[in-house]
């Protein structure tokens, strides 16, 4: 099996079923990376190009084990150091990387839609690793991969997003992939920081952390995003953590056995505190680890869905 599309370029692309396929293939995959030698030949002779203009620690590095452990050939392009910084268009830049010829190009970018400009102008498979406040499919996809490998399944469940929803890429792609799935969602957040309307999408919204927390199985907490903000959304960072910081105390008004995620990175002391970040809830760090298994099994899909035999040997 394979997705319909040659491309990942956003959750709204994705249906129910294609969804389950890619967890379901993850959570076959994921077992490589348990192994002693951790590597496949599955994508051997494949080229992937990894082309992000925005940084990222966690996001990269779990695409470049992915790409690594299915044995394809990468190539990392950084913004910072090509002819971006010259004036150089994404345009001509599309170009230029598609006369290397990849089969793969991950990209990242400050710019929503980008992805999408890319897919049209080359013939290689796009994955969107990230476009400005847009989507960012991937982790919406190792999201649900640990909720599901915590709870089992996803419709039914009740999740809260809290934070900074209006610059969020991580909620926007979370909505649209538990809300298609069957999950209830609330949003939270200060009023300057939840979008106008976003009820359309099929959520609930409350600007109360305590109203938001009551009973739910999962609680998603986003980082303030100063570097997109060029208004005051929020008096300070002191009174947004008084409001909307999780710490143990909100925490209790969850379900029991309810988890606690975090797509990263953290701003301790401000939207999270430290006694919940690295407590028995969490699983923040099973987020990271699920992300290689499900960047694995998106470049595997995409590729064809060469043989589960193949992929095992």
């Amino acid at each position: 099996m394979q997705l319909k599309a040659p491309h990942l370029l956003g959750i709204e692309q994705l249906e129910p079923d294609e969804i389950t396929l890619v967890l379901d293939t993850a959570e076959s995959l994921a077992e490589i990376s348990r192994r002693e030698i951790k590597k496949v030949p599955t994508l051997r002779g494949r080229t992937v190009v990894n082309f992000f203009v925005e940084p990222s620690t966690r996001t990269l590095s779990s695409f470049e084990l992915a790409e690594k452990r299915l044995s394809a050939d990468t190539l990392n392009f950084s913004a910072s150091k090509s002819s971006f910084v010259k004036g150089e268009t994404l345009l001509d830049t599309a170009k230029n990387l598609e006369a290397m010829a990849p089969d793969f190009i991950v990209m990242r970018h400050n710019q929503a839609g980008a992805p999408h400009f890319l897919a049209r102008h080359c013939s290689s498979s796009i994955i969107n690793a990230g476009d400005g406040a847009h989507e960012h499919p991937t982790q919406a996809l190792l999201d649900a991969y640990t909720i599901r490998q915590r709870k089992g399944a996803l419709k039914g469940l009740r999740v809260a997003i809290i934070g900074d929803i209006l610059h969020s890429r991580v909620a926007r792609s979370n909505i649209l992939l538990l809300t298609r799935m069957g999950a209830e969602v609330t949003l939270c957040g200060p009023p300057t920081l939840i979008p106008r309307e976003v009820e359309r999408m099929g959520c609930g919204v409350t600007h109360r952390m305590e109203e938001a927390l009551e009973g739910v199985n999962v609680v998603m907490m986003l980082r303030i995003q100063l570097e997109r903000m060029h208004a005051g959304f929020f008096p300070s960072l002191r009174e947004y953590a008084r409001l909307y910081g999780l710490d143990a105390r909100r925490f209790q008004r969850a379900a029991n056995d309810a988890i606690i995620m975090h797509p990263g990175p953290m701003n301790r002391g401000v939207e999270i505190m430290s006694d919940v970040a690295d407590g028995n809830a969490s699983v923040i760090l099973e987020q990271v680890t699920n992300g290689v298994a499900v960047r694995m099994a998106v470049l595997y899909l995409l590729a064809g869905g060469v043989e589960r035999e193949e992929a095992a040997a």
